[in-house]
């Protein structure tokens, strides 16, 4: 019999012995990043609980990023205005890019919902949240000169042969070649057979 001690250390390899799933990229940036909005709502004066968060707080959060970005977007009065490689440096600001800003509201809106928030309530997805990207995504296309195109979805295609597939035209190619075998090899037994009956030494 064994003892418990050793019973007791059996139970813990089996219990320990499926591996810890490791979080994906995705999730673990995403987590960040429910974890610093939270702080951001926290560190105001006076402080907004979760429950109480709206679109406003959301857009206020989003231009307080600014000042950690590293895009350069020209102001309007800039000689480098337009231009998407300048060739000199200048004083314009630097901001959170738009696709950042994007994947950001992304992550949140789901982040919001995982974590007991309601999709009607969702401030992430609020109308004015995209508004605001889209006026981002237009005034930083026109300072650095980058216009922002949609990527389309390719449709698939069927290649197609003579109005026929290939699986089509191969088998009936297959179907050729053994017809051909099929005849030559019965032109060949009729052959031997007029041969022999036309000369009876052979038989």
């Amino acid at each position: 019999m064994s003892s418990p001690r050793d019973r007791g250390k059996s139970l813990m390899e089996s219990s320990g012995s499926e591996p810890p799933v490791t979080p994906s990229r995705y999730e673990s940036q995403k987590r960040r990043d429910w974890n610093t909005f939270g702080q951001y709502l926290k560190n105001q004066r006076p402080s907004v609980p979760m429950s109480h968060c709206n679109c406003n707080h959301v857009l206020d959060f989003l231009r307080y990023l600014d000042q950690f970005g590293k895009t350069k977007v020209h102001v309007p009065g800039c000689m480098f205005y337009g231009q998407p490689e300048p060739p000199a440096p200048c004083t314009c600001p630097l901001r959170q890019a738009w696709g950042s800003l994007d994947a950001l509201i992304g992550r949140l809106r789901a982040a919001y919902e995982e974590n007991g928030g309601s999709q009607e309530t969702n401030p992430f997805a609020s109308g004015a949240i995209r508004v605001y990207l889209r006026e981002v995504r237009e005034c930083q296309a026109k300072a650095r000169g980058i216009p922002y195109k949609k990527k389309k979805k390719k449709k698939p295609t069927i290649e197609m042969s003579g109005g026929r597939d290939d699986s089509s035209s191969s088998s009936s190619f297959n179907f050729m070649v053994k017809d051909f075998v099929v005849v030559k090899e019965a032109s060949m037994i009729s052959k031997t057979m007029k041969m022999t009956s036309s000369d009876p030494k052979r038989l």
